[in-house]
């Protein structure tokens, strides 16, 4: 059971199992629908398509919701179901490569209750650079019966962000670019800065120079000193997902 991180070579050997769910969440933030259009072209052999925007984030609300706010329970569920998802089911998910928007769907199906999740590690382009099977037809789908167990304070809201940040037990985490949380570039959202209170710890130095996750040591020695003794840690980014 993977419940991180799988490799290419262990996804490899798991291709052909009927127990294995792969989805590709490849998505673009300024072409939205770039992924899908990737998807279509070529994919991980086996793989499903979900899309960011209309199948892992709910309805909009101007000045409430930011980008990608969570979809209800029971769509997930009737989404999960569909893809044939229940508890016997190994789920891979990935994206273009560094997993910022697999991470999004890893975490909503642990936040659902099915722990056996992972993201590949070097999404498709570790796949592709290992010239893994590849293919552009789109599988057809066993569906099956997801079940549901909601993780308790698992997500948070900006009003309680605003009133514990200033805690000395909270530890609130910016995971954009640097140069997002300083607000010397906004390419998206209307007002450039962070959250009061609120560390910086990119993303994606959370990889090494091949794209691949650093060693759970390496990432320990990045994130103690930050998060030091802290009760609560909170993490965001730009709208929900580790863009």
């Amino acid at each position: 059971m993977y419940q991180t991180i799988v490799s290419v070579d262990d996804l490899k050997s798991h291709l052909n199992d009927p127990n294995w769910v792969i989805i590709d969440t490849r998505y673009f933030l300024k072409e939205p629908e770039k992924g899908h259009n990737d998807y279509l072209k070529n994919h991980i052999s086996g793989a499903i398509f979900a899309d960011l925007d209309k199948d892992l984030s709910g309805p909009i609300q101007p000045g409430i919701t930011g980008r990608h706010p969570l979809p209800s329970v029971d769509k997930l569920i009737a989404l999960f179901s569909s893809w044939g998802i229940d508890s016997t089911v190994q789920v891979v998910v990935y994206d273009q490569a560094h997993g910022g928007i697999a991470a999004r769907l890893w975490w909503m199906l642990q936040w659902m209750g099915h722990q056996q999740v992972a993201v590949l590690d070097g999404g498709f382009a570790a796949w592709d650079k290992a010239a893994a099977p590849l293919e552009s037809a789109t599988p057809k789908l066993t569906p099956r019966s997801f079940e549901v167990n909601i993780q308790k304070n698992w997500t948070t809201s900006a009003p309680q962000i605003g009133r514990e940040a200033s805690q000395e037990n909270y530890c609130l985490i910016d995971a954009r670019a640097a140069i997002r949380y300083r607000g010397e570039q906004e390419p998206i959202d209307p007002i450039a800065g962070h959250i009061p209170h609120a560390l910086s710890l990119p993303f994606l130095d959370n990889l090494n120079e091949e794209g691949l996750w650093r060693s759970p040591e390496e990432l320990k020695a990045r994130f103690e000193p930050v998060v030091g003794n802290a009760e609560k840690v909170v993490v965001y980014c730009g709208s929900g997902v580790k863009e």
